[in-house]
């Protein structure tokens, strides 16, 4: 089974959730010509999907310019608009991976549990697979078993590896790893972070002085600060992420767990919302199980049933 086949299948509980009662709407609800109860109806419906409000009214307001400016009289002709509108909204900008040219550093960053470790681990066995010179740095000395953890994967990858004891300054470790990346010409120096809640001021702090030492010790870099945000949370992670971004600048969104999830509409939402774009996207365990993110595939697994 390839990457789109496994996204597809798990996207099921979103389409069926979603997706389905989204065309009902479209079809079968007595909506046959385009009206306001059509689409406030519609409005409900891409809200209860995790697409979120402020996504939703924007994704409407074009809905309606184009039934205005193109005379669209009924509702099943809405549909294809609709999915346009969604796909324009979750492209991704043509510079958005040019830090695959290197050298880069990429701070992976989230709260616990939302599988940072592993998407570390898969990025580098992806990026060694392109034949990228890789580095992890683990940087997450809170958490027991953590760099184990993590050394694993780098092993499984065929990676090197910074760490440190337990206890000691992460920032100590993300600035040898630095040291190390650039003595080494490394391509791409992935770093893992400790799991940080917005209402620990200190680990948040600390989030800051890695940020600043990177900036400091590696200048002409490519620097990409990725958050990690658990797919089956739905509307929260919007809100991890604002909070992650009042601390450093996001330029990318890595989603995991879309296996499986009724709450797929998040990956729409998150994009928009907070105009940062997802770039990579996690079905599975499997290293082969996260992948860069492709716009035009997820929408096709969303609301195509029976694409490719």
């Amino acid at each position: 089974m390839g990457f789109f086949e496994r996204l597809k299948a798990g996207l099921s509980k979103t389409r069926a959730n979603f997706t389905e009662s989204m065309d009902q709407i479209f079809n079968t609800y007595g909506y046959e010509k385009v009206s306001e109860d059509f689409l406030e109806e519609l409005e409900e419906t891409m809200i209860m999907g995790d697409i979120g409000v402020q996504t939703t009214e924007e994704l409407l307001d074009d809905l309606r310019e184009k039934v205005r400016d193109e005379r669209i009289k009924y509702c099943p002709d809405c549909r294809q608009e609709l999915i346009l509108a969604i796909r324009n909204k979750m492209r991704v900008g043509k510079a958005a991976y040019d830090f695959e040219n290197g050298p880069a550093v990429i701070l992976v960053i989230g709260v616990n549990g939302v599988g940072k470790t592993t998407s570390v681990g898969k990025l580098a066995a992806n990026y060694k697979k392109e034949g990228k010179k890789v580095l992890i740095a683990s940087a997450d000395t809170f958490r027991a078993a953590a760099n184990e953890q993590l050394t694993a994967w780098a092993r499984r990858a065929g990676v090197d590896i910074i760490s440190a004891n337990e206890g000691s300054d992460p920032a100590s470790v993300v600035y040898d790893a630095v040291q190390a990346a650039k003595a080494r010409g490394t391509d791409i120096l992935l770093v893992d972070t400790a799991g940080r809640l917005h209402n620990k001021k200190n680990l948040m702090a600390e989030l800051s002085k890695i940020d600043r030492i990177i900036t400091r010790e590696y200048p002409g870099c490519f620097r990409e600060n990725w958050v990690v945000l658990d797919g089956t949370t739905g509307q929260n992670a919007i809100f991890q992420a604002r909070e992650f971004a009042s601390v450093t600048k996001l330029t990318g969104i890595v989603l995991t767990k879309m296996d499986g999830t009724a709450k797929g509409g998040i990956a729409i939402a998150v994009h928009a919302e907070l105009d940062v774009p997802v770039k990579y996207i996690g079905v599975g365990e499997k290293i082969e199980d996260l992948q860069r993110f492709n716009p035009d595939e997820f929408v096709d697994a969303l609301f195509y049933r029976d694409s490719k």
